[in-house]
């Protein structure tokens, strides 16, 4: 596609009509919602949970032109969400070459670009600007200045020889370069109180005040802020002025089924090795029991980071043994379970009443979640040849120096291995293995077996 590049050009073309009226950028967000909708497609792919909660919401505060701060605990995909608002955006849009602010050709807001285009005219140069660039985001710390979000004089240019009174010493801050697009502010009540209010004027008037310069630029911006509740409330706050002028507060939540759970796990999680679906259903599980324990501060929540990086961690383990045994498709088992506890511990905020428990919870928690996942899954089969196997002389050594090929050497031709096998989708030995571990370690839990672990190996007998 050939763009114009002169004023005079932009207004012959075939953007011309569209862009006549240099809609504003809730009102692009706006039509191509609509289109979006009347489509039938997903608006925001990759937001697992949310269809039937979050998503409408959103949704109804775009059509609305609302300002809006997602409110929710660490790890529920608020910032994934924001910048997801970025598909709604033209794919292209034109804006005066060399504008710090994008400034649209038909409404130059500066001193400097009105100039240009009062001396050029219909040859006034023309760039275009992809949506992936009208993007602007800042996370809050607590030594954000007003000079980071709005602006301050630049000392360059007055050293240059402009005089201070003239508006172009100003250096323009994050929110003014985000012109005509989409500005975040990731952890909102983390931002200095004196510094909210510098926002006061762009989330209402519109406008922005560099020191004392009498600057009105009518900035043209969708403004999203994310939030912590605990933030929120203890460590710091949104000041009331602040939250009126927004005009939807969203509460996002962790997904709330279990499917939900290790859909999400499924999509974001870089394996480097295959971990199988009960696996992947364990961990799940397990996330949600440490984020329903009494024993687990609630108000820091859980993050579904926490079961992402779980199965990353089961997935490294497999694929460190088959790398000393020489494996060539490595296959997470129960065995690597282990390691997740000592690796994510430290993700976690324990009641204080809690402390010198922690591992013990925690085992616990996880001894669950695999007995609840075998008794899902395996419920109904008789694993009693299996017992009396075990029990009879055959011992199963697992670890993470145990191939799976010796996993399974261990036991007798049982049809109930293949019943194990075909309940779970296991054909390979690493996902054969993987299944027999599964109702080992559920027989354990049963009382029903014992098991005896250390020096980086597990017996069942």
């Amino acid at each position: 596609m050939i763009f114009p590049r002169t004023l005079g050009e932009l207004r012959r073309s075939s953007f011309s009509e569209q862009r006549l009226q240099n809609r504003r950028i809730k009102d692009e967000l706006r039509e191509n919602l609509v289109k979006k909708l009347g489509d039938g497609g997903p608006i925001f792919p990759g937001i697992v949970g949310y269809d039937d909660t979050v998503l409408p919401e959103v949704e109804r505060a775009l059509l609305a032109g609302h300002d809006m701060v997602l409110l929710g605990e660490r790890g529920q995909g608020k910032t994934r969400l924001i910048r997801g608002l970025i598909d709604l955006l033209d794919e292209w849009t034109p804006y005066i070459t060399g504008s710090e602010l994008h400034e649209h050709p038909y409404l130059p807001l500066t001193p400097a670009t009105r100039r240009l285009a009062a001396e050029t005219g219909d040859l006034l140069p023309i760039s275009w600007l992809h949506r992936s660039e009208r993007y602007g985001e800042k996370l809050a710390t607590p030594d954000t200045s007003v000079g980071d979000l709005i602006g301050d004089v630049d000392p360059i240019k007055v050293a240059e020889g402009r005089a201070l009174g003239d508006p172009e010493t100003i250096h323009f801050g994050l929110v003014p370069r985000t012109n005509r697009g989409i500005f975040a502010v990731n952890e909102l009540p983390d931002l200095a109180e004196r510094i909210q209010v510098s926002l006061l004027n762009v989330l209402e008037e519109r406008d922005i005040q560099v020191r004392g310069y009498q600057l009105r630029l009518p900035l043209d911006l969708l403004l999203v802020a994310s939030a912590n509740p605990e933030d929120y409330t203890n460590r710091g706050r949104i000041i009331t002025p602040l939250k009126d002028r927004f005009g939807a507060e969203i509460r996002t939540h962790y997904p709330v089924d279990l499917e939900l759970e290790t859909a999400l796990v499924r999509q974001e999680a870089a394996l480097v090795a295959a971990v199988p679906d009960h696996l992947i259903d364990v961990i799940a599980r397990y996330t949600r029991a440490v984020r329903e324990s009494p024993a687990v501060d609630a108000s820091s929540g859980v993050s579904a980071r926490f079961a992402i990086a779980a199965a990353e961690t089961v997935a490294a383990a497999a694929r460190h043994r088959s790398a000393v045994l020489g494996e060539s498709d490595p296959v997470a088992r129960v065995c690597d379970l282990d390691t997740v506890i000592d690796v994510l511990r430290g993700k976690l905020e324990f009641e204080s009443g809690e402390e010198g428990r922690e591992q013990a919870v925690l085992e616990h928690l996880l001894r669950r979640a695999t007995a609840d996942t075998a008794q899902r899954l395996l419920g109904g089969i008789d694993v009693g040849p299996l017992v009396s196997a075990v029990e009879e002389g055959s011992p199963v050594t697992t670890g993470e120096r145990v191939s799976a090929k010796d996993v399974l050497a261990a036991l007798p031709d049982l049809p109930v291995l293949d019943a194990i096998a075909e309940r779970l989708g296991a054909q390979t030995d690493g996902e054969r293995a993987a299944a027999v571990e599964l109702a080992l370690e559920a027989l354990y839990l049963a009382k029903r077996i014992d098991k005896v672990s250390g020096e980086g190996e597990t017996v069942y007998g």
